[in-house]
């Protein structure tokens, strides 16, 4: 079990970055202001623009109202369809996002170069607009799936079989959760330092998904995918309920520690949406599941109204 201290080490670490962070943007931030002051002044007016804006804006549609700023993995960087996407066109929010499909939650905390793109993204919704509605905060599938998903499992005919449980708990009751609460840390110190106040921050967990072998546009060649199948085939797991039960099992165990990470006493402005259910897991799964780890266009629109319910709360 991760120990007081070690939490209060990932928060006071996610506060250093942000803190290193701001200072360099700060730096940087002179520098286009010594560049726009030295550019020649437009000779456009307001006035003039005026008929090209309207053009524009009945092409385009009105500005949304509110800008959501979203970090994470591929749940928002989906091809055509994605939680981002769905709420841009179907709810009407702008979003500015630095979300990486691939992206492992270690990156996420401790890879400077996506906190310095996520506050430069804050900076330009500010110069812009109003103050973002919240935060999305998506990842975990990455560091949990993939090449490496056998290590998490005991082999079928093992007297153990079954996920390896100590090493579950040490990925993510360990290495995943005090990375979150890191991520969280910066995130919220970014908003503090830039705006004077946390943001609400979003994060989610995964529904159940059904390790049937299918990768993106089945996975075949260079495409991604499977990221489950090949792990429980390499362990012995060949029927699929053996594998829809594990699997289960370990999106739980992810689920609990998200749970418990947003319940700390310093992300009250932190909110966990449960996914789990969202998705149908009967004969007719592969309507709501694209593949074994994504949803497909209409999952993604079930998943992103439970996004939409809780961001109108906020």
């Amino acid at each position: 079990m991760i120990s007081d201290t070690a939490i209060q080490e990932a928060m006071a670490m996610g506060r250093r970055q942000a803190e290193s962070i701001i200072s360099f943007r700060d730096k940087e931030l002179k520098k286009r202001k010594a560049a726009i002051t030295a550019l020649p002044k437009s000779v456009r007016s307001m006035a003039a623009l005026e008929p090209e804006m309207m053009a524009i804006q009945k092409s385009l549609g009105p500005q949304a109202n509110d800008v959501l700023v979203a970090e994470g993995d591929s749940w928002f960087d989906y091809p055509l369809h994605d939680v981002l996407r769905i709420l841009e066109d179907h709810y009407g929010y702008d979003v500015e996002s630095v979300a990486n499909k691939g992206d492992r939650v270690e990156d996420m905390a401790y890879s400077g170069g996506q906190l310095e793109e996520f506050t430069r993204r804050i900076e330009k919704v500010l110069r812009n607009g109003p103050v973002p509605r919240a935060i999305l905060l998506s990842g975990g599938g990455n560091d949990i799936a993939g090449d490496e998903f056998g290590m998490l499992l005991n082999h079928a005919e093992s007297a153990i079989a079954g996920l390896n449980k100590t090493i579950v708990d040490g990925i993510i009751n360990e290495r995943m959760k005090i990375a979150y609460v890191t991520i969280i840390s910066k995130i919220t110190n970014v908003c503090q330092m830039r705006i004077g106040r946390s943001l609400p921050i979003i994060i989610h967990g995964y529904d159940h998904p059904v390790p049937d072998g299918r990768g993106f546009l089945g996975g075949w060649w260079f495409l991604p995918g499977p990221w489950l199948e090949p792990g429980f085939r390499e362990k012995g797991f060949d029927k699929l309920p053996a594998r829809i039960g594990i699997a289960k099992e370990l999106i739980d165990c992810f689920n609990t520690m998200l749970s418990k990470v947003a319940s700390l006493p310093e992300f009250a402005h932190v909110h966990y949406i449960d996914l789990r259910g969202t998705l149908s897991a009967a004969n007719n799964y592969k309507d709501d599941w694209d593949n074994e780890l994504h949803p497909s266009e209409s999952g993604f629109e079930k998943v992103t109204s439970k996004f939409a319910q809780v961001i109108a709360k906020l």
